[in-house]
């Protein structure tokens, strides 16, 4: 493996003690939280199309779009944040989108609706690579990092508590439209904090000095692991993103309201809270090593489909909230793991591009879980979702399998590394 040169972070390096991080990584997890509280555009996208009269169909190929942006956006802004840096990457997705979210509530044509939920999608995830890299160049160390991962899924899932339940009284009373402007003003405010409490983005000539063998993305393309890591991420993230794209469409082929969505992400949210602080202490000890935590991923993936398997057995809010609370300890796991895995195979020099990449497996997830839950309804209605989301997760735990052999064979080189001559 050739030798890597480590860009210059964009913000200080201290190591967080144990519930003291530096005000970067606040800054960052409060940016997630917001991002994700007031992130009103996707989930509640669905009922404002219905809304509008679209049929489910139509629905199902525009939540699609959405994710095809999702996925291109996570390439966009993992290469600028190792390119443009940390905060310039964050803050200028934040601007674009409090432009762009108010453009995309008054589109009425299909063809318009599929244009701003493109565009949307681009926007919308556009922290998670910048977020995670932000956080690799502050912690080093694994175990800490891992905790600190732990708070930052917490930080996912409370914001969607507050979309669901937040979404559902305000679309309620101000009616869909509104969501999408709520979702704006977040999106400038959170660039308003990436630009106070981010440090300056190191010049591009910092973060590329060195006599660096292979460009970053060279790396990232002949990089087995990456690549089983994404195959394995996207069946079990296809589960994940069920939670909130086809759970909606479950329940209103069920009848229920978007409230009684806002009720089931609530009920994630507040199993998130219950559960995270008794498997961060875990997790931060499984994490606290070199090797890569792969049998925690192929864990989390089972758990994710079988939890979320049970959402398409579901008919009532009750059913469907025990459902998804089901899958919250696979989610905490496969999340903690997947970033674990992603940090330590990562070179130096590419962090936001591997996230950028690895984040892609969320977006097709994304693309997947909507397509494949209306196909199952249009077919064999909810019991073949439940069928259907049990396999992807298993198929997600054997994936895991040649990613064991191949990361126990090739050593990442880390900070913590001498790295290794030049390849002749």
């Amino acid at each position: 493996m050739s030798a890597t040169t480590a860009p210059a972070p964009t913000t200080t390096a201290p190591q967080a003690s144990p519930g003291r991080f530096p005000p970067a990584i606040w800054a960052l997890l409060f940016t997630t939280l917001i991002a994700r509280a007031f992130g009103f555009a996707y989930p509640f996208l669905s009922y404002h199309l219905k809304h509008l009269g679209y049929t489910t169909q139509s629905v199902g190929q525009a939540l699609a779009v959405f994710g095809v942006g999702w996925l291109i956006g996570q390439l966009i802004t993992g290469w600028a944040a190792d390119r443009l840096g940390r905060r310039r990457t964050l803050v200028i997705a934040m601007l674009a989108s409090a432009v762009c979210l108010p453009l995309m509530a008054q589109a009425q044509a299909f063809w318009a609706v599929c244009a701003g939920a493109m565009i949307a999608g681009i926007l919308y995830d556009a922290p998670r690579p910048v977020v995670s890299a932000g956080i690799a160049d502050l912690i080093t160390d694994d175990g800490q990092r891992a905790a600190v991962n732990g708070w930052r899924h917490g930080a996912v899932n409370i914001g969607a508590a507050i979309t669901g339940a937040a979404g559902g009284l305000l679309a309620g009373l101000l009616g869909f439209t509104a969501l999408f402007y709520f979702n704006a003003a977040a999106c400038a405010g959170c660039a308003l904090i990436a630009r106070r409490y981010l440090d300056s983005d190191a010049p591009k000539s910092a973060r590329t000095k060195g006599p660096a063998t292979r460009t970053p993305l060279g790396s990232a393309i002949r990089d087995g692991r990456l690549w089983l890591l994404w195959a394995a991420s996207v069946a079990g993230l296809t589960c994940a993103a069920g939670m909130f794209t086809a759970l909606p469409m479950l329940m209103e082929n069920d009848g229920l309201s978007a409230d009684a969505y806002g009720w089931s992400q609530v009920a994630n949210a507040g199993a998130v809270v219950a559960l995270t602080p008794l498997l961060n202490p875990w997790l931060r000890r499984r994490c606290n090593g070199p090797q890569p935590t792969v049998g925690l991923l192929a864990l989390g993936a089972l758990l994710l489909g079988a939890g979320m398997g049970g959402a398409g057995l579901a008919d009532t809010t009750l059913g469907y909230s025990i459902a998804v609370a089901a899958a919250v300890p696979g989610e905490i796991v496969f999340f903690i793991a997947a970033n674990d895995i992603v940090t330590k195979i990562s070179p130096l020099d590419a962090r936001g591009l591997y996230a950028g990449i690895w984040g892609t497996s969320l977006a097709l997830g994304v693309i997947i879980a909507p397509v494949l839950a209306a196909a199952c309804l249009t077919s064999g209605g909810g019991g073949l979702a439940a069928l259907s989301t049990l396999t992807v997760g298993a198929l997600g735990a054997l994936l895991c399998l040649p990613l064991v052999g191949l990361t126990h064979r090739r050593p990442n080189l880390t900070a913590r590394s001498i790295p290794a001559p030049a390849a002749s």
